[in-house]
């Protein structure tokens, strides 16, 4: 069983910059991928970023160079470093252990509104 803990959503103006944070306690943290998802209200969750447990990423084609992912392992933690958001990034945004795919958190809401 894994508990997903996400936080550092908010308010941001277009053109600035949040850093999402998540903590997944529960599992083996270290020997997953992790996955950053996002969600808007009546619309399908789509997959944002994911880190591996070698520290390689990837990345959906709209974050276009804006968004880094980064893990802790030493805190079962991963990260979204969002800069130069845009209105289409607000969302609910969920982080995703790969040993629990069906396992999420409450989720950290981001809007992008001036």
């Amino acid at each position: 069983q894994v508990h997903i803990v996400e936080s550092g959503g908010g308010l941001v103006q277009p053109g600035g910059s949040l850093r999402l944070s998540c903590t997944a306690t529960g599992g083996n943290f270290a020997l997953n991928r992790m996955f950053w998802y996002r969600q808007v209200p009546g619309t399908q969750r789509e997959l944002v970023a994911s880190a591996r447990v070698d520290n390689s990423t990837n990345y959906a084609k709209f974050v276009r160079g804006r968004f880094t992912i980064s893990r802790d392992d030493t805190k079962s933690a991963v990260y979204l470093q969002m800069n130069n958001l845009e209105p289409e990034d607000t969302a609910v945004y969920y982080c995703k252990h790969g040993q629990f795919p069906d396992s999420w958190g409450q989720g950290t809401r981001v809007t992008v509104s001036a």
